[in-house]
């Protein structure tokens, strides 16, 4: 019996042994502390600070955290100048050794969104970047050009998710998530949009002027004249806009159908992707920031193949990488194809981007617009003062639909009295 005892008390040990063994191995005696950020939420009990909170965003962790560091990419885009790094006659040449040069050479930045962008409230911030000239290129989705003129027509409306979409169809409404879109916007978009494909195929038969994706888009961004528009401002400020796939829509539809009355009208693909990969050419640095995938993703992406990839990429996107698609792949995927520089610095930000790219905005363009604009100074002080007399303007009306609703209530109540 005895015997028995030592037995187990030995077994006992060898056991406690090996747990305790096994312990440090997991819980290290000597451990190693991180040096990286603190994981620290925002303290409500300090007020409601927005520039405090965004900026807390840095020590969340999860998708908050690539938030901050997509800020601060964009940041890094805006503040660039070739002047930041040392002369090389190899590879800048004659053109870029004067210094004032240098200082004025900045970062060439892609803006790219899918059409979804347009149809929400992302587009007025979209404007605002081509309004005060932030952005060099964009690419966009043929939804994404068409929706931007229609919304100067005509209204979209807020829906629901979880609408009868038997009952939209039958009463004319297209569903776009949870937003609403009538039929008749696209019937006044006709009306306007064949009579300007009319002058273009006018002016290609008599001028021999053929139209790009780009060219067709500055055209109707000149036509709209309406400064709620992405795409005046774009004309505006000589932003080109291209569009691979503009025939993917309704401006495709009225494509199809003008062709019948006019045939022949030739749209250029080639020369709009000689000039995309001719602005890639000419840039001193590169930096993308793209809302979604698709076409649109990989159009900018593969431009950029032709200076070995950019320097800088923030990716806004709900995409998952395991079904192989371009619109999903790890930002760092784009290295193996060059499309992204073997140093550059990125990030991709989890989820859906018109929760994140207006606090993105805010907190680089918005909050460094004077650094972020490439308005000319006169340029720049028109649109300020024009600004300010559409506040101006805004704020009397208001103040006279106040006085008049005054007046009315009060004719009221004279009258019930």
């Amino acid at each position: 019996m005895e015997k028995k005892q030592q037995e187990q008390q030995k077994d006992s040990k060898k056991e406690t042994n090996q747990v305790e063994e096994q312990l440090k191995s997991i819980y290290k005696v000597v451990p190693e502390i991180p040096t990286s950020e603190k994981i620290k939420g925002y303290d409500f009990n300090d007020g409601i600070q927005w520039d405090k909170l965004f900026d807390s965003y840095k020590g969340f962790g999860l998708q908050s955290s690539h938030l901050h560091q997509a800020i601060e990419e964009v940041k890094k885009m805006i503040r660039w100048r070739l002047s930041d790094e040392p002369y090389n006659p190899d590879l800048d040449g004659d053109q870029y050794k004067d210094e004032e040069t240098r200082k004025n050479t900045r970062c060439t930045i892609f803006l790219g969104y899918t059409s979804n962008m347009i149809s929400s409230g992302v587009r007025e911030v979209i404007r605002y970047l081509c309004q005060h000239k932030m952005v060099d290129c964009i690419v966009t989705s043929g939804g994404g050009v068409e929706e931007d003129f229609i919304k100067c027509l005509k209204d979209f409306y807020l829906g629901s998710w979880q609408c009868d979409d038997k009952q939209l169809r039958l009463k004319s409404q297209n569903r776009i998530g949870n937003i609403l879109v009538p039929s008749e916007n696209y019937c006044t978009f006709e009306d306007w949009l064949i009579p300007i494909f009319k002058e273009m195929y006018e002016d290609q038969i008599n001028n021999n002027n053929i139209y790009t994706p780009s060219k067709i888009i500055r055209k109707l961004g000149e036509k709209i004249n309406n400064e709620d528009s992405v795409y005046y401002w774009c004309y505006k400020n000589d932003i080109p806009v291209f569009c691979p796939a503009i025939t993917d829509g309704a401006i495709g539809d009225m494509l199809f159908y003008f062709s019948y009355k006019c045939s022949g009208f030739i749209i250029d693909l080639v020369e709009d992707i000689r000039q995309i990969n001719k602005i890639v050419l000419a840039a001193k640095k590169t930096g993308v920031v793209i809302l979604g995938g698709g076409v649109v993703k990989h159009h900018i992406m593969n431009s950029n193949i032709w200076r070995n990839g950019a320097d800088f990429g923030v990716f806004l996107n709900t995409g998952l990488h395991y079904d192989g698609s371009d619109a999903g792949a790890m930002a760092s995927e784009a290295i193996s194809w060059g499309k992204l520089q073997m140093d550059s610095s990125y990030v991709k930000v989890w989820g859906e981007a018109s929760l994140s790219f207006p606090i993105l905005v805010a907190k680089s363009f918005a909050e460094m617009e004077e650094q972020a604009t490439k308005l000319t100074k006169e340029q720049r002080k028109e649109l300020l003062e024009n600004l300010n007399k559409k506040k101006q303007k805004q704020k009397n009306q208001k103040q006279e639909n106040q006085q008049e609703n005054s007046t009315q209530d009060s004719d009221k109540q004279n009258k019930s009295e």
